[in-house]
């Protein structure tokens, strides 16, 4: 294959995307091209990758460029993960301003007002690769991990249809995290089938394949006594400030390694989810900081404390993250391009693509996440035709939001912006949202120039 990693500059991905590839047996021989707008940050990353494959004599090449357009011609898959400007001012921007005005979100990343205006500085970047891959290289596959990853998937499908245009999430991994645990068995006798939108997706379908029983009923039981006691995000930042030493992860998991001498808050980082499971009879596939995102009611009920330690503890981590290449499989993205090169059909647990029917309570044209079977060619998502009715009324409520962002960034129309926030159930005043939209653009008009 020759793939194409835009925004390599950035260690965390650049490094870590090749260590990944380089240990696929059935990827060697693929040449893969480094791009980032940084020539300094694309330097180190490429240069770590030349004395890595020289020193361990792999059957790959690479290669780097500031110019997308050279790297494009003939790829065959091209992997996007990128960010637009200072991602924690702007971030902090996101969150707070649109709290100043009243507005109760509780993140401000891929929902809420924050998250219309990720996807309005986002998405027209993301537009502009995939033209480029529109006109150079147009039967290679797109994968996507930049957010919000709802908004620029359908916005990117809704300008070219027919692009093999995939967004990836590392969300669905934490079934894998705690599952085994709380079920006493292990992850692969586990088949897992969950379905929403991403970031606001629950776990639909649960059994043992040795036995072919239903796990859900189970998982209902036994699934509250283990959140009770898990440690979250204000043990770690208590841990972090009483040791100095920062908490890392280990491997596709995402565990976090401490060594915690004192009891967990009970239900850490999951009041929110604690709501839903309990409401709706549903395992979340996240916590509180992205499941609040998305529903009117949620601050009443959200961890704030939990997600502010987050969001600290976040900032941490990836400062102190030196990330070196190490030949491991970290990435559910290995194991799609591997599907297609063997043309293997096997399940992916979590893809956003465009709805078609997948989810009939929503719209045809927004994004959804599923599974999908992967093919060479294409792959086949996996529809819910009795997707949950309680659920379903939730994401309901929020895709007029992503539907309103998407045709904004595509039309370039201000008035689109305005309608889309005051669409966002956790928007419960018009009195200043204008005020707030056009002092938001303002602050941030070197990236958003292009509404009109």
């Amino acid at each position: 294959m020759n793939i194409v990693l835009i925004g390599a500059g950035s260690a965390q991905f650049g490094l870590g995307t090749l260590g990944d590839v380089f240990q696929s047996e059935i990827l060697k021989n693929s040449h893969i091209t480094l791009v980032d707008i940084n020539q300094k940050a694309l330097d180190v990353v490429y240069q770590k990758g030349v004395n890595f494959l020289a020193k361990n004599s792999l059957p790959f090449t690479i290669s780097q460029t500031t110019e997308r357009t050279k790297a494009l011609l003939d790829a065959d898959v091209v992997i996007i993960s990128i960010e637009v400007g200072d991602r924690f001012a702007l971030w902090n921007d996101d969150w707070s301003i649109p709290q100043q005005y009243g507005v109760s979100q509780v993140y401000g990343e891929n929902g809420g007002v924050g998250g219309i205006f990720h996807a309005l500085r986002i998405t027209p970047v993301i537009l502009a690769i995939c033209e480029d891959v529109a006109r150079l290289c147009p039967q290679a596959w797109v994968f996507n991990y930049s957010n919000p990853m709802t908004a620029i998937t359908t916005a990117v499908l809704r300008r070219y249809p027919e692009m093999k245009f995939i967004g990836l999430c590392h969300e669905v991994l934490s079934h894998e995290r705690y599952l085994p645990t709380i079920l006493e068995t292990p992850f692969d006798n586990l088949f897992l089938r969950s379905g929403g939108l991403n970031h606001f997706s629950v776990l639909l379908e649960a059994r043992y394949k040795d036995t072919n029983m239903d796990a859900y009923g189970d998982i209902l039981k036994k699934a509250p006594p283990f959140f009770e006691k898990e440690i979250g995000f204000s043990d770690m930042l208590e841990y972090v400030l009483r040791t100095g030493k920062v908490p890392h992860t280990e491997g596709s998991t995402g565990r976090t390694l401490i060594d915690h001498p004192y009891s967990a808050k009970p239900w850490a980082d999951r009041t929110l989810f604690k709501t839903l499971l309990e409401t709706y009879q549903l395992l979340p596939i996240t916590s509180d900081s992205h499941l609040g995102e998305y529903i009117s009611w949620a601050s009443d009920v959200t961890d704030h404390k939990g997600i502010k330690d987050f969001y600290t503890i976040y900032q941490m981590m990836l400062a102190q993250e030196k990330p070196e290449i190490e030949l491991h499989r970290d990435e559910r993205l290995i194991l799609i391009m591997e599907g297609i090169v063997t043309n293997s059909g096997y399940e992916e647990p979590a893809v956003n693509v465009m709805n078609k029917g997948l989810i009939p309570s929503l719209p045809s044209d927004i994004a959804v996440e599923v599974p999908a079977r992967v093919y060479r060619t294409h792959m086949d998502a996996i529809a819910f035709p009795h997707y949950p009715k309680g659920f379903s009324s939730l994401l309901t409520n929020y895709y007029g939001t992503y539907d309103l962002t998407a045709q904004a960034i595509l039309e370039e129309k201000k008035h689109l912006v305005l309608q889309a926030v005051l669409a966002n159930p956790v928007v419960h005043s018009i009195y200043h949202a204008k005020e707030m939209v056009e002092f938001m653009i303002s602050r941030q008009l070197q990236y958003l120039s292009y509404l009109k």
